[in-house]
């Protein structure tokens, strides 16, 4: 017998209401997670320190192995002054088709004072016939720093699966004692013809985005990112001939998109353009999430 590929209907009509309430801040120059608070199905493993006691590397797990129609997903992550971290969840994120209720994520997170967060979850899977709409809002104080990255796969495409049907929707703000540094909003409809449209996803399933705010970067480390993904090395091979990316570079920042067919070959490049910014801005090493190899 086949086995389903979404919840049960009783999961369905309820629909989980998760929180995750994290707090961090920096002790004696080491960063700690001070409070966790959660509530099914989301939880975060006990933090761990890869790279010294300065940087506090965590794992968000959500247990019930997937979002569907009617779930409310709310994050609300404080990096107090001069803390640092490092989240990344567990594997990649799954979102089932609906029954006709939207689900939605919602993340807050403060950053103050001297303080940067590392924001780099596991890709996430988009099934046809989702109803998604994620709001993720990041506030900045003075001399703080965000890194953070989406990886998004529209259908299961490894079994043929294209997303024609249903709706994804994508908000980021990132603002400074009032400012806005930077929006994003994207808006996705699930169509036959949005997906070949070269408006739309051109026929390709994967996209992403990184993004660094925090200072001004070079236009030579803007070069260096666009040939980490143009020049191939044993990590990260010559990309697709369908594939496109782009580095823009902000006010604040950096800006880095992509459009293609291979997860492996996004994560690939927005992981050498993150070491990058480590080394360049941050003057820290790459000490890749072990989690990212299981």
């Amino acid at each position: 017998m086949n086995q389903p590929n979404y919840p049960t209907t009783a999961r369905f009509v309820n629909g989980w209401h998760g929180k995750l309430d994290l707090v961090y801040a920096q002790r004696q120059g080491k960063t700690a997670l001070i409070h966790n608070q959660n509530t099914a199905p989301l939880k975060v493993q006990r933090p761990f320190y890869p790279e010294g006691q300065e940087i506090c590397h965590s794992v968000i797990l959500h247990t019930a192995g997937g979002i569907v129609g009617g779930d409310r997903l709310s994050y609300k992550i404080h990096l107090q002054p001069k803390a640092q971290a490092l989240i990344t969840t567990a594997a990649a994120s799954k979102i089932y088709r609906s029954n006709g209720a939207q689900a939605r994520q919602n993340i807050d997170i403060q950053v103050d004072a001297g303080a940067c967060l590392e924001w780099l979850p596991q890709e996430t899977i988009v099934f046809n016939g989702v109803r998604y709409r994620q709001d993720l809002r990041v506030e900045l104080a003075t001399e703080a720093c965000w890194i953070g990255w989406e990886i998004t796969r529209f259908g299961r495409s490894a079994r043929g699966e294209k997303f024609c049907l249903g709706e994804w929707r994508s908000h980021t703000e990132v603002w400074q004692q009032g400012v806005p540094l930077w929006i994003d909003r994207q808006w996705l409809p699930g169509s036959e013809e949005v997906f070949h449209s070269p408006h739309g996803l051109a026929g390709q399933p994967v996209t992403g985005s990184l993004v660094y705010i925090g200072q001004e970067v070079s236009q030579e480390l803007v070069q260096k990112a666009r040939t980490l993904f143009l020049s191939p090395s044993s990590q990260s091979p010559v990309p697709s001939p369908h594939s496109l990316a782009g580095v823009t570079r902000l006010s604040c920042g950096l800006l880095c998109r992509y459009r293609g067919s291979g997860t492996t070959e996004v994560r690939n490049w927005f992981t050498a353009v993150w070491q990058l910014l480590r080394q360049s801005v941050l003057a820290r090493g790459g000490c890749v999430p072990r989690v990212w190899f299981v």
